[in-house]
């Protein structure tokens, strides 16, 4: 019996994540990126813990659900020789200088709590003392929720892994730019063309991310996603060990994420409207280095490293958009995660490919078809 063949555009969380699952089930996986400036996975830094959000209903259960995948995708990555995913469970800190938006939080956090399976850990309150005991920039006066299940990750070494995890499994790349070339009627396959070769398929996934419908255009199809550019930006806080320090949200769009090597990540903006603009703006810049200073004053003396800009696939309707395209046989997209695609991607690529090769729809994503 021969292989499944999947072609699978795209190399970011959602494109390397459903490459990854298809391969370790067997699938002969070709993934095609054109590394175009401004994927919005090579910028975000991922805070996964998704149980302070305001989303409700089957986006948030996805959400919490990728959140709880975490460990499991990193075990089938170890066993793929992938062992650096700069993942850890750190904790998640919520931070606010006012009692009632605290508590109507940890409230929400609790509840989520009974019912996520120990994924969550123990959420406590903690007052000003404790608070800059666990991130020592932070301002005083803050009170805090401490989520203890929090974890966070690194886009550019998650997205590594999981694209080496997929090769360790057969699965082969092709750098260029692909297009989808519409099938004659009655065709087998579907078929893409890059770097001046026609590769062929039973199966193509369109996870381009913010580009995905200039992907879409040679089918007549579109779905609801445009770029939202994020920047964020890196800073190192030389000699201090930063490596057991909890991500902090201070209840608003902005968030500290603190990582191994001495180095806090600080964003992210939310530029709704941007198009495929990737520059790093000095309102951008602006805007973040207050966010963070305002939170956490002590990072004022931090070296600023870089600065990131990536485009988010923002879905117009605020879910993701994924499975199989109706009325273009063999054709699936995965786009429209905005700013959680680092928590709901991995468990979503999983739960693609499983639809494609088991020709059945997993619950995870039913809600989500285009």
């Amino acid at each position: 019996m021969s292989q499944h063949r999947v072609i699978v555009i795209g190399s970011g969380i959602a494109g390397a994540s459903t490459a990854f699952a298809l391969a370790r089930r067997g699938a002969a996986v070709t993934v095609v990126d054109a590394a175009d400036a401004g994927q919005a996975t090579d910028a975000s830094a991922g805070i996964v813990s998704p149980w302070a959000s305001a989303i409700e209903g089957p986006c948030y259960e996805l959400y919490a659900a990728g959140a709880a995948y975490y460990p499991r995708v990193v075990e089938l990555l170890a066993a793929a020789g992938a062992r650096r995913t700069d993942y850890r469970r750190t904790g998640a800190l919520l931070v606010s200088d006012d009692p009632a938006r605290l508590a109507e939080a940890q409230a929400r956090v609790e509840a989520r709590a009974r019912t996520a399976g120990g994924a969550v850990g123990e959420v406590r309150r903690i007052g000003d003392d404790e608070v800059r005991a666990l991130f020592p920039p932070l301002a005083p006066g803050l009170e805090g929720v401490y989520i203890t299940g929090g974890g966070r990750v690194d886009g550019r070494t998650l997205r590594d892994a999981l694209l080496a995890g997929a090769a360790h499994h057969g699965a082969v790349r092709v750098q260029g730019r692909a297009r989808l070339r519409p099938r004659p009627h009655g065709a087998p396959h579907v078929e893409v063309t890059a770097s001046g070769e026609v590769l062929v398929a039973d199966d193509v996934v369109v996870a381009a991310g913010a580009w995905t419908n200039e992907l879409l255009e040679p089918v007549a199809a579109r779905v609801p996603v445009e770029p939202q550019r994020g920047q964020i930006t890196h800073l190192r806080l030389d000699g201090v060990d930063t490596s057991a320090w909890p991500s902090v949200h201070p209840l608003s769009h902005h968030y500290l994420v603190a990582f191994d090597d001495s180095r806090v990540a600080v964003g992210a903006t939310r530029e709704t409207g941007s198009g495929f603009d990737a520059r790093v703006t000095a309102k951008g810049q602006w805007q973040v280095l207050s966010d963070a200073l305002r939170i956490a004053p002590g990072l004022a003396e931090a070296t600023l490293i870089e600065t990131r800009a990536g485009l988010r696939p923002l879905a117009e309707t605020g879910s993701p958009v994924v499975g199989a395209l109706p009325g273009v046989g063999g054709l699936h997209v995965v786009t429209g995660f905005g700013a959680a695609g680092l928590t709901m991607g991995p468990l979503t690529g999983d739960a693609l490919a499983r639809s494609i090769l088991e020709a059945a729809v997993p619950a995870e994503i039913a809600a989500f078809a285009p």
